[in-house]
């Protein structure tokens, strides 16, 4: 997968399914990209999408 084909929401709706979409919101808006990335494993989402939204996370610097 590369960033044309991410689609953001199918992340959010795993987070959700598994209870823990405020804590991700909490982890993107502290920049802690540990505890995000362990939400989203815990969630099921596949390794190539969590870089993605990582690199997403590193790019934004700040910015949201």
């Amino acid at each position: 997968m590369d960033e044309s084909d991410f689609e953001g929401t199918l992340v959010l709706e795993q987070l959700a399914e598994i209870g823990r979409l405020e804590d991700f919101f909490d982890a993107i808006d502290a920049d802690d990209v540990e505890r995000a990335t362990s939400l989203m494993k815990r969630a099921g989402v596949d390794a190539p999408t969590i870089a993605v939204v990582v690199r997403k996370m590193k790019a934004s610097d700040g910015e949201h």
